[in-house]
C-alpha cells in the first residue's frame, strides 16, 4: 500500500523563469505522489524574449532545485493550443515515460487546463490546483534580469539558484529583444 494518496503526479509548465510559486506547485505534487513528473513545455524554444532558457537550462535549474524527487522530461509544442488534443499528447509522452497514465495534475490556476484530458477514454486524471499564495510570475521574475533586480529576485527564487544569477541573467539579456516565438 502506497504511503501517499497518488501514485504518479505530473505537472506541465515552461518554466521561464522558474519561481517560489512554480516552487510550491512541485511541492505539493512531491506530497502528494509517490512518482512526479516534470514535463517542461515549449521545450524546443529558446532566447526570446518570452522563453529565453533552452530546455536544458530548464532541466538544470529544476535538477539542483529538486534532485531525485522528480523526474524532468522535455515537451515540445506541437501547434494545437489547451484543448484536448493538448491533453491527449501530454498523456502519450507520460505514458511514454511512466508506462501509465498519471493519477494528478497539479497545477496552478489556469482555466485554460481545465478541458485537457475531458473526453479521453478509459482515462481519469484528478487536477489539482494550487492557489495562488504568491504574487509572482515569469514575466515579472525575467524584468527582474532585465532591469538587474538582483534583490527582488532573490526574494522569489530558491537559495540554490542565488550563484545562477549572473549567468541566467546574461541569457535573458541575449534573449530579450528577440520578440519571436512558436510557443502557444
Amino acid at each position: 500500500m502506497s504511503a501517499k494518496p497518488y501514485e504518479l503526479g505530473i505537472i506541465v509548465g515552461r518554466f521561464q523563469t522558474f519561481h517560489t510559486g512554480h516552487e510550491q506547485i512541485v511541492g505539493k505534487a512531491i506530497e502528494l505522489c509517490e512518482s512526479v513528473g516534470l514535463f517542461v513545455g515549449s521545450s524546443q524554444e529558446s532566447g526570446t524574449l518570452k522563453n529565453p532558457f533552452s530546455y536544458e537550462t530548464r532541466k538544470r535549474i529544476l535538477d539542483t532545485i529538486f534532485g531525485d524527487s522528480v523526474k524532468i522530461f522535455p515537451l515540445p509544442d506541437i501547434g494545437v493550443g489547451n484543448n484536448g488534443a493538448w491533453g491527449e499528447y501530454v498523456l502519450k509522452n507520460v505514458k511514454d515515460r511512466f508506462q501509465r497514465s498519471p493519477d494528478l495534475l497539479v497545477s496552478g490556476k489556469e482555466e485554460r487546463r481545465v478541458s485537457w484530458f475531458d473526453g479521453i477514454e478509459g482515462v481519469s486524471v484528478s487536477e489539482l490546483y494550487v492557489p495562488k499564495t504568491i504574487d509572482i510570475s515569469a514575466t515579472k521574475m525575467r524584468e527582474f534580469f532585465i532591469n538587474d533586480e538582483f534583490e527582488e529576485w532573490k526574494n522569489y527564487t530558491n537559495s540554490k539558484l542565488w550563484s545562477e544569477y549572473s549567468t541566467l541573467r546574461a541569457e535573458v539579456l541575449n534573449s530579450k529583444d528577440n520578440l519571436f516565438t512558436d510557443s502557444m
